[in-house]
């Protein structure tokens, strides 16, 4: 916060404007809300749940919870009470803190017959409908200027921060321990890579995946902050085309559903648009395409792109605000020829690979190294090697300390320091990787091949 003191930092929207709150007041926030943690009982290795939406409240509370060396437990905000009963029964957190009645009112259900939440946070409180019981209720505390900074001296690089819940495709979702040594890690490697571009105190965020989910806990939140970066808040994905022309990001972190949702409609305006339009936009995608692939252009193709730069590529960056360096893309596989098209029209995609257990970040496409059809290389101090089924394994600082009160889980993922990722892969003489399939789904033939 000295760095950046009063410039801006965390943007919202209220009541149909966008407000800003500053590096410094962010920083009193989250001292303020330490403190207030505090007083609550909150120490060392104590779980707070957290569930809310993206917004300012979210990155404070994550912050405030760390500093303490508490656990921070980010729910989803669709998580239905037996989906929190769960998540309590687990981790066992002292306090919660919800961004409106109605989590409260799921919070308090779910904590009925689990009874471990004493002091429950409301960002926005109401009127509520489900008894107390034994927890009892605060409000949001007001900021306080000049609030004593939170003492950092008695966390260590491999103390847990937070417990991230898996997608849990088979059984209950798991908690992955991640450390505050895993999470720098992470950034410090996405630093090296964004400092290239670069991505610095100038550029814009906008955040609209969910924060409970690792690859926006680090892309969206830990990243920025390292960057000196503003972050502008999405509280929902219908909000997302209005925001974009709102905010003008400069890089957006996004899943592929997204490009793919983007490219149909494209797709579909081009094929009803007029012939000239038509052939203006194909001959922008064709010559693009080319020039991404280092295919040699005509002297004519040449010549005519920097005014289709103005008449297509110009159009269509204003869909996203005007101002989009990257679009960063994980959590599945992109479609290569969808981040072709896009890269093609002057809007860069660059695809990663992470799992929560590795806090997320794996490996990644570097920007003057974009080879479409893959997740690109590792990251710095990050060692892969693929066993002889072709599982990808990763070893490094990234690699999560375990599953939270599940060593059974953790032992079968974690062995002899190496990540078994359950993901099929291959990764050529330059190192970079394609994921081709998950493990689990191997049919192994009568003659022995393993078909993903």
């Amino acid at each position: 916060s000295s760095r950046y003191s009063e410039k801006p930092f965390l943007g919202y929207k209220s009541n149909d404007s966008w407000l800003t709150l500053s590096w410094q007041e962010t920083a009193d926030y989250v001292s303020t809300l330490s403190s207030h943690l505090a007083s609550l009982g909150v120490k060392k290795g104590d779980r707070v749940l957290l569930l809310c939406e993206n917004r300012p409240e979210w990155a404070i509370a994550d912050l405030a919870i760390m500093s303490l060396g508490a656990l921070v437990v980010p729910a989803y905000t669709t998580h239905t009470a037996d989906d929190l009963r769960h998540i309590l029964k687990l981790t066992e957190p002292s306090t919660a803190i919800v961004s409106s009645q109605a989590f409260l009112d799921k919070v308090l259900e779910a904590n009925v017959s689990i009874d471990c939440v004493t002091h429950a946070i409301a960002i926005d409180q109401g009127v509520h409908s489900k008894p107390e019981w034994h927890t009892t209720l605060h409000a949001w505390p007001e900021n306080q200027l000049g609030c004593a900074s939170p003492d950092l001296t008695d966390l260590k690089e491999d103390d847990v921060c937070i417990l991230i819940f898996t997608s849990g495709t088979s059984g209950k979702p798991k908690a992955a321990m991640l450390t505050h040594g895993n999470i720098i890690h992470n950034v410090d490697s996405a630093k090296m890579i964004l400092d290239t571009i670069p991505i610095n105190d100038q550029d814009r965020f906008l955040s609209f995946l969910p924060l409970a989910h690792a690859y926006e806990h680090t892309a969206g939140l830990h990243m920025p902050i390292t960057q000196g970066a503003e972050i502008y808040y999405c509280e929902s994905t219908d909000k997302l085309a209005q925001y974009l022309t709102e905010v003008s990001p400069t890089v957006c972190t996004a899943v592929p559903r997204l490009y793919d949702m983007l490219y149909a409609k494209i797709k579909a305006g081009v094929e009803s648009a007029s012939g000239v339009k038509k052939w203006l936009f194909h001959k922008t995608l064709s010559i693009g395409i080319k020039t991404f692939n280092k295919q040699p252009t005509s002297l004519f193709e040449r010549l005519i792109d920097p005014l289709l730069s103005k008449l297509v590529r110009k159009k269509l960056l204003q869909r996203f605000g005007g101002k989009i360096k990257y679009f960063v893309s994980g959590g599945a596989a992109l479609n290569p020829e969808v981040g072709s098209f896009f890269t093609a029209l002057g809007v860069g995609i660059i695809q990663g690979y992470g799992q929560t257990e590795a806090a997320p970040l794996i490996t990644v496409n570097r920007p003057d190294d974009i080879v479409m059809d893959s997740v690109g290389s590792a990251f710095d101090s990050v060692t892969l090697r693929l066993t002889d089924d072709g599982e990808l394994l990763v070893k490094g600082p990234n690699v999560m300390k375990g599953y939270w009160r599940d060593e059974s889980a953790t032992a079968m993922t974690i062995r002899e320091g190496w990540l078994h990722t359950g993901d099929l892969a291959t990764i050529d003489d330059r190192g970079i990787v394609r994921i081709t399939g998950r493990k689990k789904d191997l049919i192994v033939t009568s003659g022995g091949d393993n078909i993903a």
